[in-house]
């Protein structure tokens, strides 16, 4: 009797030992679906134009974290201890040397695998803040113009295609089973900058002004691409304020000039550009430099650029 209670007892034991092995192979099969099958490679990006490379050429292969967040100016960004310990755990990290002195020193710090330095895909240089060709010391220059150049490469769409470029070959050294498709991703990247930058060319081709004058100095790189003349309120970094030579001497060049409109940007005060305004009674509008964007579910790379291509023919009388 023993003997026949006690098998019923094993054969139950048993299938509930099968039924929990059966369960946690089941569990483990629904973890690889929910990933793919594999891990995606851990992304950091500065701010957002580097965030929005990192996205279109890694695609589904990667999860992007940006350190600058939404709707923030980057320019002088702090970070956070967390933040600058996970750059050490990062795949790879995308930045601009020069542009967030902050994030400068944490990749010093904490070596990343890989890391991409845009400046070295898309060389900066130098565009000043010059009214009737003399420089005005008190117009806003600071530490990243100072010594490293005009960073808002990302304003040039060929120079972003560089950058471009340069991503998926640093994603393809870390994960070279995804290698093909980083760059086939880049390659459609590329060749959507190449049609937004013939989509400008054309735009821009006949205006009936060339100069741009803008809240900070942000476009030199759209102006020399685009031959327009950018006259800059302030220097690189937009919280820096004009000395009051420097506010008549734009004032007395928009007279001359016959400019119609100040351009003035989303994420920093506009009170200097809209005061310049209404001294010449002319109209302001948006120019976005595109250091980052409030709500990404609206809008994109592609869609802030067009329309600052809108406000510029609007606001150089282009035909």
């Amino acid at each position: 009797m023993k003997i026949r209670t006690a098998a019923p007892a094993a054969l139950l034991a048993a299938t509930a030992a099968s039924a929990l092995l059966l369960s946690g192979c089941a569990g483990t099969d629904d973890a690889k679906a929910d990933t793919g099958g594999a891990s995606k490679l851990k992304v950091i990006a500065a701010f957002y134009p580097m965030k929005f490379v990192a996205q279109q050429v890694g695609g589904p292969h990667v999860k992007v974290t940006n350190l600058t967040k939404a709707g923030a100016e980057p320019h002088d960004l702090e970070l956070t201890p967390k933040q600058v310990g996970s750059l050490s755990q990062a795949d790879l990290v995308v930045y601009l040397k020069g542009l967030q002195p902050a994030v400068d020193e944490a990749v010093k710090q904490n070596k990343p695998k890989h890391a991409v330095e845009a400046s070295k895909l898309a060389p900066l240089e130098e565009h000043g803040t010059e009214v009737y060709g003399a420089e005005d010391e008190h117009a806003g220059h600071d530490h990243a113009d100072a010594e490293h150049g005009d960073p808002h490469v990302w304003l040039d769409p060929t120079r972003l295609a560089a950058v471009s470029t340069g991503v998926a070959e640093s994603l393809a050294t870390a994960d070279p089973a995804n290698a093909p498709d980083y760059r086939a991703r880049a390659a459609d990247l590329v060749a959507r900058l190449n049609g937004l930058d013939g989509e400008f060319t054309a735009g821009l081709a006949t205006c009936a002004r060339k100069d741009v004058v803008t809240s900070h100095a942000a476009f030199g790189y759209l102006a020399e691409r685009y031959h327009l003349n950018q006259i800059a309120v302030n220097g690189v970094n937009p919280e820096s304020e004009p000395s009051p030579a420097r506010r008549a001497d734009i004032q007395r060049l928009a007279r001359d000039k016959g400019v119609t409109t100040i351009f003035f940007e989303t994420l920093a005060e506009p009170k200097t550009a809209k005061t310049l305004a209404q001294d010449l009674k002319i109209q302001t509008a948006v120019l976005d430099p595109l250091e980052g964007i409030k709500d990404e579910a609206k809008s994109d790379y592609f869609s802030v650029m067009r329309a600052n291509l809108d406000a510029l023919r609007k606001g150089l009388g282009c035909s």
